[in-house]
C-alpha cells in the first residue's frame, strides 16, 4: 500500500481539480498507454492500469473524499470495488470509442439488421452568367448500390447464412486487458454474427455492387457560392437492405470580371472624367443582361453611387430581382490638350460666355 504512488500524481492534476479535469486527464493517459497501442510493453500496461485505478477512485466522490482523509489506507484493497452506474458509464465513454471498442465490461449489439447508406458529396462549378439565370446540370455519380441479384442480403439465391464461428454468432469477441474484460466487434462477421458461406455471384457476397450512373440536378438561379443541394435517395446504397444515402451537390461559382455580388445586388465601378462628373450626363454601363443607361447628375463626388432597380440577381427564395449599383470612381486627367487647357484657364478667369460650358463638356467628350 505505501508503495503506491499518489493518486493526484498518477493523473497529473492537484487537489483542487474538479471531476471534469481528473476526468479529461485521465482520458489523456488512457489513450497514450491504452495496450493496444503499446503491443507487449509492460511498463505502458502498468501505467495503463495505475491511471484507471487513480480515476476510479478520484472520480468517486466518497472514495475520493476517503482518500483525501486516509490515502490509500482509506480505500483498502479493492479501490475498483463498489462502483456506481456513473463510474461504469465514465469508462465506457473515455475508451468505449477507442481502438474499435463497442463497450467496455460487456455490453453492444449485433450489426444484424438494415443499415442506411453513406451519403456522398460531388461538386460542380457554375458561371457567374449560369448561375444569374438558373441551370440544369447533368453529373457523373460512381457508388454503391444494393445487389439487385440478392436483395443486398449477400447471400446466393435459396442459400442460408451460417452463424460466425469466431464468434459464436454474438457480433462480438472479448479481450481480456489485466483487470478488464474489453468486447470489440467480431472481425470475421463485421458484428453480424453471421457469415456467407454461399456468396452471391452478382456482388461476391458484399451485398452491394459499384455502378456509375448520371443524374440531373436543377440549380435554381440566384444560388450563393458555397451552396449545398442535397438530392435524397442518390447516395451510397444501405447494408443488409437498408435505406439509402443522400448526394450532396456543392456548388461553386465563378467570380464575375466586372460585377461584385452583396446577395442578390450587383455593385459596379465606373469611372468618370472629372469634367463629367461636374457637368453631369448619361453613361451606358454593362449590366448582367447587357447595355444600361444610367445617369451622372452634375457636381457627382467621388463616391458617388447610382441604383438600377430591378436590375440585379434574381431573390433565391422569393420572387424579383435584387437592384444594380453602379459607383462613380471620379478621375481627374494627368494631361490636358492646349485647347482642354485654354478652356479651363478662360473658365477659371470667369469668362461667363454662353457657349463656354458646351465646348468645355466638347473637349472633354472629344468632340471639341
Amino acid at each position: 500500500m505505501s508503495s503506491k504512488r499518489d493518486y493526484y500524481e498518477v493523473l497529473g492534476v492537484s487537489r483542487s481539480d474538479s471531476r471534469d479535469e481528473i476526468k479529461s486527464a485521465y482520458r489523456q493517459l488512457a489513450v497514450k498507454y491504452h495496450p493496444d497501442r503499446n503491443p507487449g510493453d509492460a511498463e505502458a500496461e502498468g501505467r495503463f492500469k495505475e491511471a484507471a485505478e487513480a480515476y476510479a477512485v478520484l472520480s468517486d466522490v466518497d472514495k475520493r473524499a476517503q482518500y483525501d482523509r486516509f490515502g490509500h489506507t482509506g480505500i483498502g484493497e479493492q479501490p475498483f470495488g463498489g462502483f456506481d452506474a456513473n463510474i461504469f458509464g465514465d469508462f465506457a465513454d473515455i475508451l468505449g470509442n477507442l481502438f474499435g471498442f463497442d463497450s467496455i465490461f460487456g455490453g453492444g449489439r449485433k450489426r444484424t439488421g438494415p443499415e442506411r447508406g453513406s451519403d456522398l458529396r460531388i461538386g460542380t462549378t457554375l458561371s457567374f452568367e449560369e448561375m444569374a439565370r438558373g441551370v440544369e446540370r447533368e453529373l457523373s455519380v460512381t457508388r454503391e448500390e444494393s445487389c439487385a441479384s440478392c436483395q443486398g442480403s449477400g447471400h446466393a439465391p435459396g442459400a442460408r447464412p451460417e452463424s460466425c464461428r469466431a464468434c459464436g454468432g454474438r457480433g462480438q469477441v472479448r479481450a481480456s486487458q489485466g483487470f478488464f474484460t474489453m468486447v470489440r466487434t467480431c472481425p470475421q462477421c463485421g458484428g453480424a454474427g453471421q457469415v456467407v458461406s454461399n456468396p452471391c455471384p452478382t456482388c461476391h457476397g458484399n451485398g452491394r455492387v459499384k455502378k456509375h450512373k448520371r443524374l440531373t440536378v436543377s440549380i435554381p438561379a440566384g444560388i450563393e457560392d458555397g451552396t449545398r443541394l442535397r438530392v435524397v435517395g442518390e447516395g451510397e446504397g444501405g447494408v443488409r437492405g437498408g435505406p439509402p444515402g443522400d448526394l450532396y451537390v456543392v456548388v461553386r461559382v465563378k467570380p464575375h470580371e466586372t460585377l461584385a455580388r452583396d446577395g442578390a445586388n450587383l455593385h459596379l465601378e465606373q469611372e468618370v472624367s472629372a469634367f463629367v462628373a461636374a457637368l453631369g450626363t448619361e453613361l451606358e454601363v454593362k449590366g448582367l443582361d447587357g447595355a444600361e443607361r444610367v445617369r451622372v447628375p452634375a457636381g457627382t463626388q467621388p463616391g458617388d453611387a447610382a441604383v438600377l432597380r430591378g436590375k440585379g440577381l434574381p431573390h433565391l427564395r422569393r420572387g424579383g430581382h435584387g437592384d444594380l449599383i453602379v459607383h462613380f470612381k471620379v478621375v481627374v486627367p494627368r494631361k490636358l490638350s492646349a485647347k482642354q487647357r485654354e478652356v479651363l484657364e478662360t473658365l477659371i478667369a470667369g469668362d461667363q460666355r454662353p457657349n463656354l460650358l458646351r465646348k468645355v463638356r466638347g473637349l472633354v467628350e472629344g468632340n471639341g
